[in-house]
């Protein structure tokens, strides 16, 4: 770690966020794995319509496209899929499991596709190739074995299409379990418990072009430069239209205040060059880490003192009374609630809330942008339903350019939670479901993420199935998780490459390699396509255009198929066979199914997809009351004890989720190295420390201590008191039991910590 640490390099972080800096390095990205042709190739399809969707962030497109629609990250992701570098038996000869372990993730995403499926068997050190066929009749040989089918967990990301979703959770529900964790819990859960509680749907309340309508755009707890880089396009749009913006982060993000469009189609050549950049931000508050609500509180108590001085002017009162419900026990609780606390709580001053209150004031339409910063900390459900509150203050939902926006990160976390993929089923889709394929689906609810970890660590869990993802990188409490997945009988991944899951085994473990979104995928029926959903509700299809890199490789879809019918056999009323054969038959089902997928076949076919319903939009509210909910909740502060720091996890522009591109964080001016705290100046004098020092960090929660080290002091404008680091690295620190209340979201943006010198 001394010698990873002697790699660092600190720079001054640059001005502006993309530019020619983003186009080079993309470039660079797809040249040196993909080669230029196809490199080209795959950018031309690259979210066109009827093209291939980005594997990386869930940003929608735009309704007119230009050829060029795609960023940075989504041109790395592709690169990193359609690498040719492979590896297969000779690598896994060479590599035992314990030499890979030592490697970092970076090295080990750098290897290259897996090309055939592989087994460690119980006692092994090598993985070794095993045949389709043997694999599948493993792993249902195992899961029939079980004395009950919640003794198996399966786990889904959100690289998931729909058609496969929609297959994996049915043939998890007639194996006779809801044991469906997914990357959902780990983020947007928060998100999802608040919206369809106060206004009776879990999603995003606009569309994109809502951006070119508002009056100010409010962005919380987000990092779009790094985890969203389309969504900086529709913000220079806003901005472009005459909007305002307000950033709520602890850091400055470079993503959040400068941005040079890339596309030279959206803008002009000077613009690619960084001759004219579009100002973002006209206001940056630097909360304290955990302040978020404070904020929100402190904004809301602002406009009702102003309405009290002048009632009308302020409150859309005529939206409040024919729209909404508990508005007295809001206000009640906000006026129960001191400035002085909130202002403590958020480290902000009254000035600061005032000019952020005036720009609500002047705005008619604004939208609200949130993602991890906000839905990670223990009162987050509470926290977005006060955003609520704000939007519903002012009326300022189901208009042009108002509305919510809660931002997902994975490309189709949004249209697997859809199809079903959810330890919990409505009433609805258990009726649909069961009247579709004559069977009774489990009644009981199952495990989600957190739940799921203990039960593999308790041994009531045995079996861990994880249909993509990285579930042992991106999980908390990384050596928690590590000893439960070890503590399982078999473990399965469905991935494309190799990553630490794969490195942290049950007693046996098996890998299954699948097609990535950018390859052919040819089924009986002929060749296939698939379907995403955005975080704005617009589904349309993926189709790969790149022969795939290894003849052994099969689709998510045939493999749930295959595994189904070996599992099931006579006892399910599905035609597996006949589904894996010709995705219009699954699309067929899931437009009986699911809600708002009326007619899918036919309406996937059209330019563009289609959007699922949205009825916030049109102001109508699907909640128990009929009308958007106003929710009271007190103000949530954290007490930190002398000698503690908050930590807050971050990605670097680097990577994307656990997946590691490189080790160069240009819009942070880090390179060579990703174990490092940004702390505040202050802080780093307070606490004697020096910057580029070796440190050793420590997290305290319920008296139990957890460690990682190895870590450089990077001096960064971070409020006091506060400090960021990356994920995965920063995992460990992270406690399985600090969860979000309400939603079980793991706190990984709200951890109490502090910090020694190393003592190697």
């Amino acid at each position: 770690m001394k010698d990873d640490a002697l790699k660092l390099k600190v720079k001054q972080p640059p001005k502006t966020s993309a530019g020619v800096h983003a186009v080079t390095n993309a470039l660079r990205h797809l040249y040196g794995k993909m080669g230029p042709i196809h490199a080209t190739r795959g950018l031309l399809a690259l979210n066109q319509k009827g093209g291939i969707d980005c594997q990386s962030c869930a940003w929608p497109d735009p309704e007119h496209r230009t050829i060029n629609e795609f960023c940075e990250n989504g041109a790395k992701a592709l690169a990193d899929e359609g690498t040719k570098k492979k590896i297969g038996a000779d690598f896994f000869a060479e590599y035992s499991v314990s030499d890979l372990a030592a490697f970092d993730d970076y090295w080990l995403n750098g290897q290259g596709r897996l090309t055939e499926p592989l087994i460690l068997r119980e006692g092994g050190t090598h993985y070794e190739p095993i045949s389709w066929e043997d694999a599948i009749r493993m792993v249902a040989g195992k899961l029939n074995s079980l004395a009950s089918a919640d003794e198996a967990v399966f786990y889904t990301s959100g690289r998931t299409s729909n058609e496969a979703a929609f297959l994996y959770q049915l043939f998890v529900r007639q194996f006779g379990t809801n044991n469906l964790p997914d990357c959902s819990n780990m983020c947007h859960e928060s998100t999802s418990v608040a919206l369809a509680e106060s206004i009776g749907l879990g999603k995003a309340t606009i569309r994109l072009e809502d951006f070119e309508k508002t009056d100010l755009v409010i962005v919380v707890g987000q990092n779009p430069g790094t985890n969203s880089p389309r969504m900086l396009s529709s913000l220079a749009a806003a901005k472009a239209a005459g909007a305002k913006m307000i950033a709520i982060n602890p850091l400055k993000e470079v993503g959040l205040t400068s941005f040079v469009d890339p596309n030279p189609q959206h803008g002009n050549v000077f613009g690619v060059l960084g001759l004219s950049p579009a100002k973002l931000a006209d206001l940056h508050l630097p909360v304290r880490i955990g302040g978020d609500m404070a904020v929100i509180k402190g904004l809301m108590k602002i406009l009702l003192e102003r309405e009290q001085l002048s009632r009308g002017s302020v409150l859309d009162q005529e939206f409040i009374t024919a729209n909404t419900v508990g508005f007295d026990e809001m206000a009640a609780s906000l006026d129960a609630v001191e400035m002085s606390d909130i202002l403590a709580s958020s480290g902000l001053s009254r000035e600061q809330l005032d000019t952020a209150a005036q720009m609500i004031l002047d705005a008619r339409s604004f939208i609200t942008c949130w993602a991890m910063g906000v839905t990670q900390h223990t009162d987050a459900v509470a926290t977005i339903q006060d955003i609520v509150n704000l939007h519903l203050l002012r009326g300022a939902i189901g208009r042009a350019g108002a509305g919510l926006c809660p931002v997902r990160g994975h490309s189709n976390v949004q249209g697997d939670r859809t199809m079903g993929i959810w330890e919990k089923m409505t009433p609805v889709f258990r009726e649909n479901l069961e009247r579709e394929f004559g069977f009774a689906a489990p009644s009981k609810d199952g495990l989600n993420t957190v739940e799921s970890i203990a039960a593999m660590a308790e041994g009531r869990a045995k079996v861990f199935f994880a249909m993509g993802g990285n579930f042992a990188a991106a999980s908390p409490d990384t050596d928690a998780v590590s000893a439960a997945l070890a503590n399982c009988d078999l473990t399965v991944q469905v991935i494309t490459k190799l990553n630490r899951t794969a490195l942290t085994p049950g007693k046996t473990s098996i890998i299954l390699p699948c097609l990535g979104r950018s390859e052919i995928d040819i089924q009986a029926g002929g060749e296939q396509f698939v379907s995403t959903e955005s975080t704005m509700l617009n589904v349309q299809m993926s189709k790969g255009i790149f022969e795939p890199i290894s003849e052994h490789l099969r689709s998510e879809t045939w493999i749930v198929c295959t595994l189904a019918y070996a599992v099931l056999g006579g006892r399910s009323t599905v035609d597996w066979a006949a589904m894996a054969a010709d995705y219009d038959m699954i699309r067929d089902a899931i437009s009986r199914v699911v809600p708002g997928c009326e007619n899918y076949n036919e309406r996937i076919r059209e330019e563009g997809g289609f959007y699922m319903p949205n009825p916030p939009r049109a102001r109508r509210f699907p909640t128990a009351a009929g009308k958007a909910l106003f929710t009271a909740s007190p103000l949530s502060t954290v007490e930190l004890p002398p000698g503690r720091l908050m930590l807050t996890t971050i990605r670097s522009h680097d990577q994307f989720n656990t997946t590691i591109y490189g080790l160069d964080d240009r819009y942070r001016g880090i390179d060579g190295h990703r174990r490092v705290i940004f702390l505040n100046r202050g802080d780093i004098e307070k606490y004697g420390l020096k910057p580029g020092q070796n440190v050793d960090i420590t997290s305290h929660f319920e008296g139990v201590e957890r460690h990682v080290s190895g870590f450089s002091v990077v001096p960064y404008e971070i409020p006091a008191d506060c400090a960021a680091a990356y994920f995965p690295e920063a995992n460990p620190l992270i406690p399985l039991g600090s969860v979000a209340k309400r939603s079980c979201t793991p706190t990984s943006k709200c951890v109490i910590i502090s910090v020694q010198a190393s003592k190697g």
